[in-house]
């Protein structure tokens, strides 16, 4: 059973962050935010994936301004990522962003900081300090080196240097990030921050890498700080499109039992007796999957002659033949179609289940 630690709440948008609340899941576009038609396809592509908070790059005054467009059409949270400019934090801030992003030491002084804190207490919304491993002082590089698993000291001190700098001005609607390439690094500079402060934490791998390393990655840093009760929401980042983050990011919290959204999906390694494209099978059926909410289990299986029983705890599922398929429900053949029709028939018997699980919510 995990035992999360007890952080202070606050809300980006309606989603509340801390204090208890669900760990919420939050993914960054990779459109141009000002191409707003595109950026606004990929948000909704995301909301429709399970995304709870949505961020976005603001490198120019265009995107700043874009920001009252897409917080329109978005139906989740819109955050803007800002690197050094404070006119542009202020800018998206006006233009309705419901967080901010920023390194408070990068913003150029104290005053233009002070400016960026204003219009975060004028416009009631919080303020990320997110720390990387190459954005941290020289100073305190020099002092603590170059963070590592053994001393992470140079992230943590960043942070909390950056924190007191908005407590400075009275504001405490933040909450923090650390991140690092690194997979022993993260974890041990977000153990220690955690023992250092009760301010909500943002978890993540930065530069994980591509599908594989990526997820290998941040399931391994992400997976044992959760365990550990450490984390009030996070980001998997992946050099992929951003859905396929959501879609890591719900595997993980539903393998350590702290969130399930929709169905789960169980799926053999094929063998010599699989007679079926199964790998293209079975990533048409995740997608479809990710789409639902009804709390079934889902069982792609190559083999018809094994693949009932060793999916008999499955709700519903397909196994594969030579030239047939079979449907099953909880290890018994429900029906027998043509190998080309196993699919489409699959899809709609899934739509029947969804159908159902709403009218009974």
């Amino acid at each position: 059973m995990i035992t999360r630690k007890k952080t202070r709440q606050i809300h980006v948008g309606n989603v509340a962050i801390g204090g208890g609340a669900p760990i919420a899941v939050q993914s960054m576009t990779n459109t141009l935010t000002s191409d707003i038609e595109a950026t606004l396809k990929q948000i909704h592509g995301l909301e429709q994936a399970g995304c709870e908070i949505i961020r976005v790059a603001v490198p120019d005054m265009a995107a700043a301004e874009a920001i009252s467009s897409l917080r329109q059409g978005s139906t989740i949270p819109v955050i803007a990522d800002i690197h050094f400019d404070a006119r542009l934090a202020v800018a998206a801030m006006e233009h309705g962003a419901q967080g901010i992003r920023i390194n408070p030491g990068n913003l150029g002084g104290p005053e233009k900081l002070a400016r960026v804190v204003d219009a975060a207490k004028m416009h009631r919304i919080p303020i990320r300090v997110g720390v990387n491993s190459g954005s941290i002082e020289k100073d305190l590089l020099g002092e603590f080196g170059y963070p590592t698993p053994e001393r992470p000291d140079a992230l943590i001190a960043s942070a909390l240097n950056n924190v007191r700098l908005l407590e400075q001005h009275g504001f405490y609607e933040i909450k923090i990030s650390i991140k690092s390439s690194d997979t022993l690094t993260t974890i041990e500079g977000y153990r220690q921050l955690s023992q250092k402060t009760d301010y909500p934490l943002h978890l993540g791998v930065t530069e994980a890498g591509g599908l594989i390393p990526g997820t290998v990655k941040s399931s391994v840093a992400l997976g044992i700080l959760l365990s550990e009760g450490i984390g009030d929401t996070f980001r998997i980042s992946l050099t992929r499109e951003p859905v396929e983050e959501i879609r890591v990011a719900y595997e993980l919290l539903r393998s350590l039992r702290i969130r399930e959204r929709g169905p789960e999906m169980i799926s053999c390694p094929t063998c010599g007796r699989t007679r079926i494209d199964l790998f293209s099978l079975a990533e048409v059926v995740e997608r479809k999957l990710q789409t639902m909410e009804s709390p079934i289990k889902v069982a792609v299986m190559g083999c018809v002659v094994n693949g009932p029983g060793e999916a008999r705890e499955a709700d519903i599922g397909i196994a594969g033949g030579n030239g047939v398929g079979i449907l099953f429900k909880k290890g018994e053949i429900y029906k027998k179609v043509a190998e080309a029709d196993l699919l489409p028939v699959f899809l709609e018997e899934l739509e029947k289940l969804e159908a159902e699980h709403r009218r009974r919510a």
